[in-house]
């Protein structure tokens, strides 16, 4: 029989809950007898316990004993305190590079090869904004081309609006205006953007001249812009607007889908809602795809740097070398000083989604989100929204709150976003088509409007996490292929572009 718990490595003090665990249920496999009711996903200890010794998941530590606790005691946030955990940070000990396969065994997905060597997944024309002020005419140029008007542009994955709530009242120069003129431009430049029309206002801080004058940006016959001001106001612009995504409409529908080598797939790692099956099943099956990823030569993204925070010692270990490795604690220690008496999961505590899901604090949170970078060395780290132009895994400095996070991967170049939950999230976007992986069959089965992919079967014992992850990979084969995901299906993802907000609104 199935044992109702699941064991992680042999040198844990704990195991976690395969299913709902009555008090005074005997656990025959590891020899002890549960003290209380324990919530699926949630973790009880595996032997005596003295207080301020450490709690072993995944053989890591991911708290402290709070009393003295003896085996089958239930673990969560009462008994399980965050403390300063001692590092190792091991610079580059734990690095391997991925074993490229040879190009010709290389797999390969049906995407849009533009003319400068980019490939597409998707092939969208964008409406963007300087400025929230021309946010209405972006949404009403965009929305007029619906699906009745699109059905002459069979190539034409959609007119999408990308609106923003910044561009003015904010700071002028320095890292919050660049971070959002570097987020655009990413966006009008990425391969799944066949064509950009950008609308300002006219008077906006971040107005068209000094935002082509910083992007270096040019216009073309593919990518336009208007300025409502020199129109004459909403009516004209709209009215310009949609004339000149016509136009445009017309030379993308040109594209067509040809094979493609899997090493031009950039995928953005996403989790949310997470729970204490994620990083049992959705999470480290995700790392089996994305090692397979990268031996195809493609490449992968993980962020949410404050969800990494207490484990960072684990990736600077697989970091390429010291420098990798340094870039990553630089940006944790940006993160530590920004959120320094601030009420959110950096200083410790989850969310209360997290904690019903079972997990205790931000150590085990992070713990198994890692696992969605496989065991692929780490190449490289960067800001957010920067182009990469690394291949493998790496690392990008986003939030943790997935709209903003998985923004800055799309505008850094992915070209599918991956993203697991425990929970149930609905999230979606545009132009990168996002694959949502369930990590429990329960939450599938309940919201397969919005799950592509469920992991559970892991956690029920049906399936190995080698063959989740080989689905995984030929889904997002499948999805880079033309695919439509559930989000798509249901039109979600337009409302989730979320440029960072850093800086001060004045």
């Amino acid at each position: 029989m199935t044992s109702p718990v699941i064991r992680l490595d042999p040198a844990d003090t704990v195991v976690v809950a395969r299913e709902d665990i009555r008090k005074g249920t005997r656990i025959e496999s590891e020899g002890l007898t549960a003290l209380a009711d324990i919530p699926a996903g949630h973790k009880l200890a595996t032997r005596a316990l003295r207080r301020g010794e450490p709690v072993l998941k995944y053989a890591t530590v991911i708290g402290y004993a709070g009393e003295d606790l003896a085996p089958g005691t239930y673990l969560h946030t009462h008994n399980v305190l965050v403390d300063e955990i001692q590092k190792d940070y091991r610079f580059g000990q734990d690095y391997r590079p991925a074993q490229l396969l040879p190009q010709a065994e290389r797999e390969t997905f049906m995407g849009y090869r533009r003319a400068d060597g980019r490939v597409g997944t998707r092939n969208v024309i964008g409406v963007f904004i300087t400025v929230n002020c021309s946010a209405t005419v972006a949404r009403k140029i965009a929305q007029y081309f619906d699906e009745e008007r699109l059905e002459n542009f069979p190539n034409v994955d959609g007119v999408v609006p990308f609106i923003h709530q910044q561009g003015c009242g904010m700071e002028q120069t320095g890292e919050p205006i660049d971070l959002l003129r570097r987020t655009l431009k990413g966006y009008i430049q990425h391969p799944n953007i066949a064509g950009a029309l950008i609308v300002g206002l006219g008077c906006e801080r971040n107005n068209l001249e000094r935002f082509f004058e910083a992007t270096a940006l040019e216009t073309g016959t593919m990518l336009r812009s208007l300025r409502m001001q020199t129109l004459g106001g909403t009516a004209e612009t709209i009215r310009q607007g949609r004339a000149m995504v016509r136009e445009m409409l017309t030379e993308a529908n040109r594209a067509t889908r040809s094979p493609c080598s899997a090493e031009h797939i950039r995928i953005g790692l996403q989790c949310g809602g997470s729970d204490g099956f994620s990083g049992l099943s959705a999470n480290p099956a995700l790392g089996r795809a994305v090692d397979r990823l990268a031996r195809n030569g493609g490449t992968a993204i993980l962020s949410e740097t404050p969800e990494l925070y207490g484990i960072e010692h684990t990736l600077t270990a697989r970091a390429r070398d010291e420098s990798v490795g340094r870039a990553l604690l630089d940006r944790i220690r940006w993160w530590l000083d920004y959120t320094e008496g601030r009420d959110v999961q950096m200083q410790g505590v989850v969310g209360p989604g997290n904690q019903n899901g079972g997990l205790a604090n931000i150590v085990e949170k992070a713990l198994g989100g890692a696992k969605k970078g496989g065991s692929t060395g780490i190449e490289a780290v960067y800001r957010y929204a920067e182009k990469v132009d690394h291949s493998g895994l790496v690392l990008m400095d986003t939030p943790g709150y997935d709209p903003v996070a998985a923004t800055g991967q799309i505008a850094g170049g992915a070209n599918l976003i991956c993203f697991t939950t425990g929970r149930g999230s609905c999230f979606g976007s545009y132009p990168a088509p996002t694959i949502k992986l369930a990590s429990n069959t329960p939450m599938y089965n309940r919201m397969k409007g919005d799950m592509d992919i469920n992991c559970g079967p892991v956690i029920d014992g049906t399936a190995t996490l080698e063959q989740m992850g080989d689905a995984i990979f030929r889904s997002i084969l499948d999805v880079a292929s033309g695919q439509r995901t559930k989000s798509e299906a249901l039109g979600v993802g337009a409302e989730e572009f979320a440029p960072w907000p850093i800086g001060v609104t004045g």
